[in-house]
Formats: C-alpha cells, sequence, structure tokens
C-alpha cells in the first residue's frame, strides 16, 4: 500500500492517473477496466478540486492505492467542503445529449464502473473510497 500527496490541480490529473493505472496493472487489471478506474479517479479528483476546494491551488488530494491479488483499493482524501452524494441529482438519461447538462453524470459513471464507492465527511476529511474487484 502507497499513499501519494498531490497538489489539487487539474495538472495534478495525470500524475495521478498513472499511479492509479501501476496500480492496476500490478494486479493484472485489463485495458478496458484500467480504463474505467482511471476515469472514475479522475472524476473524484476533478469534483474535489472543483467543488470541495472551490478552484485549484486550495488543497491537496491524498490518495492511497491498496492492491491485492482479488481487488484494488482506491482511497481519496481531501480537507475542503464535505461532499453529500445524496444530494446529487440522478442524470436524466433519457434526453438526448444535445439537451443535456454538461456537468452530472460523474457519480452515476463511477457508480456503474466501479465496483464499490463509499464516502465519508468526518472531522474535517472528505474520504472517497473507490473498489475494482479482479474477475
Amino acid at each position: 500500500m502507497q499513499t501519494y500527496i498531490f497538489p489539487g490541480e487539474y495538472e495534478s490529473l495525470e500524475k495521478i492517473a498513472a499511479v492509479v493505472r501501476e496500480a492496476a496493472q500490478n494486479i493484472g487489471l485489463d485495458e478496458c477496466e484500467i480504463y474505467k478506474i482511471e476515469t472514475s479517479v479522475d472524476e473524484a479528483c476533478s469534483n474535489i478540486i472543483e467543488h470541495a476546494y472551490g478552484g485549484e491551488n486550495k488543497g491537496n488530494i491524498e490518495l492511497t492505492c491498496d492492491s491485492q491479488p482479488d481487488k484494488l483499493t482506491i482511497v481519496l482524501k481531501d480537507y475542503g467542503r464535505p461532499f453529500k452524494p445524496e444530494k446529487v441529482p440522478k442524470p436524466d438519461l433519457s434526453k438526448t445529449l444535445s439537451k443535456r447538462q454538461d456537468h452530472g453524470l460523474g457519480l452515476f459513471i463511477m457508480s456503474k464502473w466501479m465496483d464499490k464507492i463509499t464516502f465519508e465527511a468526518l472531522d474535517g476529511v472528505n474520504t472517497i473510497t473507490l473498489v475494482k474487484l479482479k474477475e
């Protein structure tokens, strides 16, 4: 298990993706599953920057990857505003792409592509845990 700290800026997303990719490759996940994990983590980190911190360079993102033979667990921590997933409206997928909002699919995509996601806000620390099982 390794923990990394990245500045809360969009430029960090590429470095975060590289760490996540290596952890996923280490347990033998295929390219499709790695893409899903990278995209989910990218979305979570983008939301931390935009919503928890309210912009770039206002805090750090702590990333821990725990590679087990049967699963990859990724834990993201930030110290910004707490996230309440129950307050995020479900996307209306019946609308055509041109009529949908520009934002609002991230949580939906993460929930479809990861096997488990949990959110916790406790004592000023927001924690997102994403789990991908190796099948």
